[in-house]
């Protein structure tokens, strides 16, 4: 006979029972701080009908220019195109570049930037010169040496307070010069003290000053450089991940895979996403709408194995429109039936 209180004792906790439209709906309560390099980035937009008398080269005629936030502040547009609010802080320099970052993160709604200034340092920019949606060149113009060290004892302050108001914490590493060393593991305990969770995505195979972070999402290339082991086949990613948990002491792995798509690792079995074969894949801006998904649904109890697939779901809908997109709440569930 069917017995109520063994049914109650071993029925799944509620988030297991969450549908995919109720985990998306959680999203928007989300508030998570992200640290990390800020950049700009341009994007020229045009059109190429003839060579250059000049020299062998295309000539762009220039139809309309748009400018976004990126890097680091790229994540934290994707968590608030999620609904989720966000602490950001981060460093620019006193050029224009930095002024014009400094605007457009803080005309976005549901953000507190708190981007410090260094003076004579060059603000990263990126520049993307496009005809019919297709990369010609790309100019960057950055300084990657370290931020000041009593900038850095700053940011540290800041992020301290930051986080005692947020409830999860992005590294966002696009090795800029702000998530050096000892900056970047200072994050990682002062986190730990404060009961935050903390994700992170590096910049190289050079894990080390992130050990200790819950989840890190490097790429495959990473993942490799940090273990010395192959990463090719799902069995070898998955060898590797745990050598890189062992090694640093991580909650668990979500690998970045380009094309092939993405794995977790540490959620419980092993979940290899695949991304659509049929399909020209445009991987830029992948990696940041995983890392938002990912840190939103965690931040508001989701468990790591759904958060891993609505992170996949936001890899799917990125990879696969042309330009700088955004995961939103229904591209999310459209993105979880697809998969």
């Amino acid at each position: 006979m069917d017995d109520p209180a063994q049914r109650a004792a071993t029925a799944p906790p509620e988030e297991a029972r969450l549908t995919p439209a109720e985990m998306v709906s959680r999203l928007s309560r989300a508030n998570v701080l992200v640290v990390g390099d800020a950049m700009l980035d341009r994007y020229i937009h045009g059109h190429v009908e003839r060579l250059s008398p000049e020299a062998p080269v295309p000539v762009l005629t220039i139809a309309r220019e748009v400018a976004l936030p990126g890097g680091a502040a790229n994540v934290v547009r994707d968590l608030t195109a999620l609904g989720a609010a966000c602490a950001f802080v981060s460093v620019v320099g006193d050029d224009q570049t930095g002024s014009d970052l400094t605007g457009l993160i803080g005309g976005q709604p549901g953000i507190e930037p708190w981007l410090l200034v260094q003076g004579g340092r060059t603000t990263t920019r990126k520049t993307r010169f496009l005809a019919e949606g297709h990369h010609l060149l790309r100019a960057d113009r950055e300084q990657t040496d370290p931020i000041e060290a009593r900038l850095g004892e700053r940011l540290l302050r800041i992020a301290r307070d930051a986080m005692a108001a947020t409830s999860l914490t992005v590294l966002s590493d696009y090795g800029k010069g702000v998530l050096i060393d000892g900056l970047a593991a200072a994050l990682v305990r002062i986190a730990g003290e404060l009961g935050r969770k903390v994700l992170v995505d590096p910049s190289s195979g050079d894990c080390a000053r992130f050990a200790g972070a819950d989840v890190i999402l490097p790429t495959a290339g990473e993942l490799a450089l940090a273990t010395g082991m192959a990463v090719a086949r799902d069995e070898e990613i998955e060898a590797a991940a745990a050598a890189l948990m062992a090694r640093y002491r991580f909650g668990a792995v979500m690998a970045l895979r380009g094309a092939v798509g993405i794995s977790l690792l540490g959620a419980g079995p092993p979940l290899h996403m695949a991304l659509p074969r049929e399909q020209t894949l445009d991987l830029f801006g992948v990696t940041d709408a995983v890392l938002a998904t990912l840190a939103a649904a965690i931040a508001v109890g989701i468990p790591l194995s759904c958060a891993g697939r609505l992170a996949g779901a936001a890899a799917r809908i990125v990879a696969t429109r042309a330009g700088t997109v955004v995961p939103r709440p229904a591209d999310l569930l459209a993105g979880w039936d697809a998969g």
